[in-house]
């Protein structure tokens, strides 16, 4: 009873760290969303507008493509966060 009753704790207790374990933030951010985990989503995603807003404007040596692929990102995270907010 003991030995069963440790297992399921644990398996509880690894399944509530998997978001920690997610490499970089943007991951532990997709994580947290796509596990429903997070408490208030729409501030996530006002930080991921606002990165992907700075990383467009900054405009580093980024192809075509890339540039394109990150206003879909931004588009994406924007609609997101309209969804959230209602206005949408």
């Amino acid at each position: 009873m003991k030995t069963s009753a440790i297992v399921v704790m644990a398996a509880f207790l690894m399944s509530a760290a998997v978001p920690v374990f997610a490499g970089t933030a943007q991951d532990q951010e997709i994580c947290a969303i796509s596990a429903n985990t997070c408490l208030d989503k729409a501030k996530i995603l006002e930080k991921r507008v606002m990165k992907l807003k700075k990383e467009i404007k900054a405009g580093k040596s980024y192809s075509p493509e890339e540039m394109k692929m990150l206003e879909q990102k931004l588009q994406d995270a924007m609609d997101q966060l309209d969804k959230i907010e209602g206005k949408k």
